[in-house]
């Protein structure tokens, strides 16, 4: 038998599957998508689960009201295993308190995905109202997924974590297309090329036509390649005079970082690691311009502790100054009793005095804070953070003044998953500077994840990024994604580098998503006009 026939028998049979035999073929495709996400990246494994999608769909049509409900519902289990298996991780972050918090591991790690997959499920009804019967309903998938991919990025604040389009961010080169066209025009030709092969089930009497949806597919990817590698090799790595970052990767585990009782311990920790000697050459934190320290890196409200304000400014060299991350309190009359605070990042000069401060926008839900707050804390209810009313957000984002370097655009965690939190089109920065905490994952694929993520910004923006991690991954990532220096997950220690130029802005930078929309558009059109024209046959 041929591989084509054996293809083609296998997908009739999904086709022709129903019941739970369906849903658990929908299921096993999803758990099996993860593996194109980081740290995994094996993205040819989409050749296999997105036509297994294409096939689900086309059987769906057996059910009632055009087969839009079955879709649906087949979506749904496609998107749970997808995502209880790409974010199995956060239910460590229950463990951490596992007195308070262990008993709602079940809820996270099964009820958030459940909540996710509501958007794989309108993607693939969408795409069965626009279902055809030739090629041309790959491109209503890949509509209909980047729509409800980019409807999970909006709703209740968001949560865009390993949109399909990261399947393309490794080799680098494929990454680079993301500099035209974003996250989302990435996440729809991901979806459009990996479906491709569904039609080679299509009948003989189609001729050599159903060969053509794979190879123009092919040709997309091949295209990508080489201009990722082009655009690789003609843009070097330039690096901004006279500036020395040094990041400090303390590897703090969650119970001492937020006991108070250990603040002497941790502080005391972090100067020494920041005047490590990093090597024969290195003279410690004495020639550095920018020391960083990673997201809500003390047990206390900073700038309310003189004894650590001076520590940092006896620490600094002049000229030099700290980023670093820290709970804030909120301005309030003295003696008033502190409930409520912000996530910020402070920039401190070396006399300890605070140059700048940014107060974190995009709050994360059940972490920093419990939708319908109050109403959730009387039945009991605590955000992981266990700060009561949860932290405030902050009101608007903005660069930073950064003496001696670049403007700084800030990010806090997992900020850096939506492109358009890195949008400062009338502010351009310098560089992207991104203070995270991923110490609640422990040692799992999630910070992997948070790091491929992060990096796509600095490919769409043209805009280093410099990654403070409290357990890792620290990095420093040059405009088009490549590595300058990288200090590997649970490993304590400081990472020196320079710090990388920014490129002139790209065009997704220039125009956002517009390219994105019209690519799709485009799409959509083709696929009405040809849904149009067989109903006139």
């Amino acid at each position: 038998m041929k591989i084509t026939d054996k293809v083609r028998a296998a997908g009739l049979a999904i086709v022709l599957a129903w019941g739970w035999k369906r849903a658990a073929i929908a299921l096993v495709a999803g758990a099996l998508s993860t593996l194109a996400m980081a740290p995994f990246n094996a993205w040819p494994v989409l050749f296999l689960t997105f036509p297994v999608a294409v096939w689900l769909i086309d059987g769906a049509g057996a059910g009632r009201f055009r087969g839009v409900p079955a879709a649906a519902w087949t979506g749904w289990w496609f998107g749970l295993g997808y995502f209880v298996v790409g974010l199995y991780w956060i239910g460590k972050a229950f463990l951490v308190d596992a007195d308070t918090f262990a008993w709602l591991m079940p809820f996270a790690v099964l009820g958030l995905p459940a909540y996710l997959s509501l958007f794989t499920a309108i993607g693939f009804a969408l795409a069965r109202l626009l279902w055809t019967r030739d090629a041309s309903r790959i491109l209503a998938l890949a509509i209909s997924l980047t729509a409800g991919e980019w409807l999970r990025s909006k709703v209740l604040t968001g949560f865009p974590w390993n949109t399909f389009g990261y399947a393309l961010t490794e080799p680098l080169a494929f990454a680079q297309t993301a500099s035209l066209i974003g996250i989302w025009g990435l996440t729809f030709l991901t979806v459009a090329i990996f479906a491709s092969p569904a039609v080679l089930i299509e009948g003989t009497s189609r001729g050599r036509k159903r060969w053509r949806a794979p190879a123009a597919a092919l040709s997309v990817l091949i295209a990508m390649g080489i201009f990722g590698a082009v655009r690789l090799s003609r843009t070097p790595t330039h690096l901004v005079p006279k500036v020395k970052l040094r990041i400090m990767q303390p590897n703090l585990q969650q119970d001492v970082k937020f006991n108070y009782s250990a603040k002497a311990a941790v502080m005391q920790k972090y100067l020494t690691l920041s005047d490590r000697s990093s090597g024969p050459q290195s003279t410690g934190v004495r020639d550095v311009s920018v020391l960083i320290w990673p997201e809500s890196a003390f047990p206390f409200f900073l700038t309310r502790e003189p004894d650590a304000m001076a520590q940092i400014a006896a620490l600094l060299p002049k000229g030099s100054v700290l980023i670093t991350g820290s709970v804030r309190a909120p301005d309030q009359p003295p003696g008033t009793r502190i409930t409520r605070a912000y996530n910020s990042i402070y920039v401190i000069d070396h006399d300890g005095n605070v140059l700048s401060v940014y107060d974190k926008l995009h709050l994360v839900p059940f972490g920093e804070y419990l939708p319908f707050q109050n109403w959730m804390e009387s039945l009991g209810f605590q955000q992981l953070t266990k700060v009561v009313g949860g932290f405030i957000p902050g009101t608007v984002r903005r660069t930073m003044a950064i003496p001696n370097a670049p403007r700084a655009l800030p990010l806090i965690c997992y900020e850096a998953i939506f492109p358009d939190a890195v949008a400062t089109r009338d502010d351009r920065p310098g560089w992207i500077v991104n203070l995270t905490n991923d110490g609640w994952f422990g040692i799992s694929t999630g910070p992997y994840q948070h790091l491929q993520q992060a990096r796509l910004r600095a490919i769409e923006q043209g805009l280093p990024l410099v990654r403070a991690a409290n357990t890792g991954i620290s990095a420093v990532i040059d405009p088009l994604g490549r590595d300058v220096a990288r200090l590997g997950l649970g490993l304590e220690g400081v990472l020196d580098s320079p710090l990388p130029s920014a490129i002139p802005p790209t065009i997704y930078a220039r125009t956002g998503d517009i390219p994105a929309a019209i690519l799709i558009a485009v799409a959509l059109v083709f696929v009405v006009r040809r849904r149009m024209t067989k109903w006139a046959a």
